[in-house]
């Protein structure tokens, strides 16, 4: 997949994952069709990022060099069973179910022999903003995909992303814990607390950091389709098993404290941290990532009184102001003569690369000129570095350079030109440079 142009349909592509695979695609340079079963919706959606559409699945493929299953996992199967039959010659088969036995053995059957195929479990959302760092499991099917398989590890090392091979069974049987278990222990304490009529909101109040960060992401679990959730739970078969030991296992965990039996207890959770075998690593990323709770608010405490840009991860509207109030929750900021109350869980802080390029695409550039006397010995090109080393200057340049009559011996005038993104820091060059023994005229 290293050349681009290539066609590719997307089957099931108007929503979800489906939808952000074919907007990486199209981004990428490729040929893209998807399919929707509404196809209002779905020429809705082709139209809005860039791909064909087609009604018809089968029509879909008829030119396609890469088919891409992305349907509901109950659905999956018998779609490609519908589909798969009609793949052009040589054409690769890829799927992104997060099943993968059932799955990879319907492709086996239903793709042509002159068909490749490769199954991929993408491990995360379309929420994400690139491909980079996200783990990609591969299933590769012995003898069925020779001509493609390198193009496609080779895409996915290009976009620095993370790769697992593993074998059908395998995978089953690792997600079975790694979802199955884990959503369903997630949705498990959602549902206790409800029943338990526990007010979330005060709850926070009461929070410890690790019962804050257990608590965002049962709510981030609990919070999207429950549908998909339910089909996780019922597609995989090995997760039925995870299931009842889980239930198990609490039965006998609850068994042990009624009964005031600490040591067996004791001896179960200290046989379960050795099984782990991992308290420093796992030490070491909790910390980080209970860090993060407290990050923005420590950073945009130090900046009161100061300028600050916080971009809301949903409507991505970026907000300009001077920071005001914070507490453990919001921020506060003066922007355009109001105060604007903002979510800290909501927004992010810009930064670097990412708010030079908001403030070239955004903001107005005020452009000055400014004349200097200095020493005639002095480095011009290191005077330009350095001020442009000024977190306000945008650019610089000098634009002239007078030794004249009016010019004292062993001086020069030399005049700069300089842009910054806020009229009144027009005078913060002048400031540096009588700040180093500069003479302004």
């Amino acid at each position: 997949m290293t050349t681009a142009n290539h066609n590719i349909t997307v089957i099931g592509a108007s929503k979800g994952l489906g939808k952000w695979i074919a907007c990486k695609l199209i981004e990428d340079n490729y040929n893209v069709k998807i399919t929707s079963r509404d196809r209002e919706y779905g020429e809705t959606v082709a139209r809005e990022i860039g791909a064909r559409y087609e009604q018809d699945n089968i029509k879909a493929v008829s030119d396609a060099e890469i088919i891409v299953f992305s349907v509901p996992i109950e659905h999956m199967v018998n779609t490609i069973k519908e589909v798969a039959p009609h793949a052009p010659s040589g054409c690769l088969l890829v799927d992104i179910c997060s099943v993968k036995m059932d799955v990879t053995e319907a492709l086996n059957e239903y793709a042509p022999s002159d068909c490749e195929i490769l199954s991929c479990h993408p491990m995360f959302g379309p929420r994400i903003p690139s491909l980079e760092g996200q783990v990609i499991i591969i299933t590769p099917i012995e003898n069925r995909c020779d001509t493609w398989y390198d193009k496609v590890i080779g895409y996915f090392k290009d976009n620095r992303t993370q790769i697992v091979i593993s074998s059908p069974e395998e995978h089953d049987k690792t997600m079975s814990v790694v979802q199955g278990l884990t959503h369903f222990s997630y949705i498990s304490i959602a549902s206790t607390i409800n029943k338990l009529n526990i007010s979330v909101k005060k709850s926070r109040e009461f929070a410890s950091p690790v019962y804050s960060l257990m608590l965002d992401m049962i709510s981030r679990i609990v919070s999207q389709n429950p549908y998909l959730y339910y089909s996780i739970q019922k597609s995989n078969k090995m997760t039925s098993l995870a299931r009842n030991t889980l239930i198990e296992e609490s039965i006998k965990l609850a068994e042990y404290v009624d009964e005031d039996d600490v040591d067996s207890f004791v001896d179960n959770m200290t046989q379960s941290a050795k099984h782990l075998n991992e308290f420093e690593d796992a030490l070491g990323r909790s910390d980080k990532a209970i860090s993060v709770l407290t990050y923005e608010v420590t950073y945009l405490t130090k900046q009161i009184g100061k300028e600050v840009y916080l971009k809301h991860q949903y409507s991505h509207n970026v907000h300009r102001g001077i920071v005001k109030e914070v507490d453990a929750r919001h921020v506060i900021i003066e922007e355009n003569n109001k105060e604007v109350r903002l979510n800290l869980s909501n927004v992010f802080i810009l930064f670097g690369k990412e708010l030079e390029k908001w403030k070239k695409e955004n903001l107005k550039l005020y452009s000055f000129d400014v004349s200097v006397l200095l020493d005639n010995s002095c480095d011009r090109e290191v005077l330009i570095d350095l001020i442009g080393k000024i977190e306000e200057v945008v650019s610089v340049k000098l634009i002239e350079e007078y030794h004249g009559p009016q010019i004292e011996a062993g001086k020069v005038s030399l005049t700069f030109n300089y842009t910054t993104y806020n009229k009144k820091d027009k005078t913060i060059v002048e400031k540096y440079l009588r700040g180093i023994g500069g003479k302004i005229r």
